[in-house]
């Protein structure tokens, strides 16, 4: 041995990456990352009870998040992200299921953002669009097309696909301020539609409160810029800056968003595929302004592109590392020859993601319980890398060197606690149906097998590959 530790050995092989990513382009990537409009719907159609949810989320879950997130990235700036933090703090066993829970989560919520994407098409579009978006064969053969239309921009280089990610940023700004300002004209106008008491909470619905799953799901994303580590320019300053700014336009954006939609669209009539739009067509009505729809679905259509643009590019980060570190088959580790990205891991990404849409549809499920189904699964693989995320910075918060770092020890240590609590809810309540499933032992089924099947499928290769590591490092340590 060198006396290199893996981290660095990693640094080192990914040192031909190219940095083009400053604070901007990280406070863009956060916004199109977290807020993601899509997810809005299938919170409102549980009424305004979900507001206090939001509150709850956002203090115990995303602050958190936030004060983790820039911790552990000023500690480990390395490509990787969690995958890194989490080899640092516990082996590598637990480093790899870490990072295979955090890409497998966005193969997941990667075709939920293309079913969206194409749910806004088909709303926009009149009723021949309309009716072609009821095939789930049409549905999911264009779903695949753009979900590999993205992923070519993306192996297109790092320059190329930051601008589809910014751009995405910026149409989710855009759209979020035109929802929050069409919602306060709706109100000052036409007063308050919600009938007194509906944000009062009475007594425990499970179905709203397995929304708060979702919630936090919805709130993940500020690590993304630090999965590719190796891509920021400065990482040490720039980090911290990029996710403050983002973490806080998010904040505002989801509350005054998910209230817009509450105050527009009656509970009973939320389409979990369409809602974003749907309100801005309710709203627009109401004030005699229907020129405004084609423009704004033009912005959200840019933002959930963004968003698959960026989820896309971090699995394939982990994806990618993995690959170096050979507990994947090491062609995932190539870098492109001309475009500098980790091309065959975005191939990875677009092939297990358009499998995921294909299966998507089997047992005959419709559209709504398809994309219901995956996004409850990407909650549960999601929040379990969230566990380790903040196990690994419990383990700085009540070690030796807390308070060393960005935060005091006692802001470190509500971090960890508070974020290890919420995410563990969220992970559980995922597992119960909501209002928008028609079947429930299909939906129970098909989230018990699938979680079953990914994580039985990681340990598995974690340790087949180990063990052709351990077989190739003897001959060579023989031969020295």
């Amino acid at each position: 041995m060198d006396g290199k530790t893996s981290a660095e050995t990693t640094v080192a092989s990914v040192a031909h990456l190219k940095r083009a990513l400053g604070v901007w382009d990280l406070m863009w990537l956060a916004i199109v990352a977290v807020a993601n409009m899509n997810v809005l719907p299938v919170i409102a159609a549980n009424g305004p009870a979900t507001l206090w949810l939001w509150l709850a989320a956002l203090l115990f879950f995303f602050l958190p998040q936030g004060l983790g997130v820039i911790e552990l990235s000023r500690r480990y700036p390395q490509e990787g992200g969690v995958y890194a933090w989490t080899k640092e703090m516990f082996g590598d066993l637990h480093g790899f299921l870490a990072g295979w829970c955090y890409w497998t989560a966005n193969i997941f919520y990667i075709p939920t953002l293309v079913f969206y994407l194409l749910g806004i098409v088909t709303y926009t579009g009149g009723a021949s669009v309309a009716k072609l978006g009821e095939s789930s064969l049409i549905f999911g053969a264009f779903a695949i097309v753009l979900l590999w239309l993205t992923a070519v921009a993306n192996i297109l280089g790092i320059g190329v696909g930051k601008w589809v990610n910014n751009a995405g940023g910026i149409g989710t700004l855009v759209a979020a301020v035109l929802l929050i300002v069409l919602g306060v004209t709706v109100v000052l106008r036409g007063g308050v539609a919600l009938p007194p008491g509906s944000l009062r909470l009475k007594g425990i619905d499970w179905s709203v409160i397995s929304s708060f799953g979702v919630i936090c799901f919805a709130l993940v994303g500020l690590e993304l810029g630090c999965v590719m580590g190796d891509e920021i320019r400065d990482p040490r300053r720039t980090v911290p800056r990029g996710v403050l700014y983002g973490a806080v336009l998010c904040a505002i954006q989801y509350i005054g968003a998910t209230l817009a939609l509450i105050l527009a669209v009656p509970q009973r009539e939320v389409r979990v595929v369409q809602g974003i739009v749907q309100a801005f067509d309710k709203m627009t009505m109401r004030l005699g302004a229907e020129w405004i729809l084609w423009p704004v679905a033009i912005f959200v259509a840019v933002s959930t592109i963004g968003a698959i643009s960026a989820w896309l590019t971090g699995s394939a980060r982990i994806l990618f590392v993995s690959g170096i570190d050979r507990y994947l088959p090491k062609v995932f580790g190539k870098v492109h020859p001309k475009y500098a990205t980790p091309h065959i891991a975005l191939i990875g990404i677009a092939i297990f993601s358009s499998c995921l849409i294909a299966m998507s549809f089997a047992g005959q499920s419709t559209v709504k319980e398809a994309y219901v189904t995956l996004l409850d699964l990407a909650v549960v693989v999601q929040m379990i890398s969230y566990l380790y995320i903040y196990g690994s910075l419990a383990r700085i918060a009540f070690g030796k060197t807390a308070g060393e770092g960005f935060y005091r020890k006692w802001q470190i240590r509500f971090a960890a606690l508070s974020g290890l609590c919420t995410t563990a809810l969220g992970l559980i309540v995922a597992f119960v149906p909501s209002h928008q499933v028609d079947s429930v032992w299909r939906f129970e089924l098909k989230m018990f097998l699938s979680c079953a099947v990914f994580l039985g499928l990681a340990i598995g290769l974690f340790f087949y590959y180990s063990r052709r590591k351990f077989e190739i490092a003897v001959p060579l340590a023989a031969r020295v």
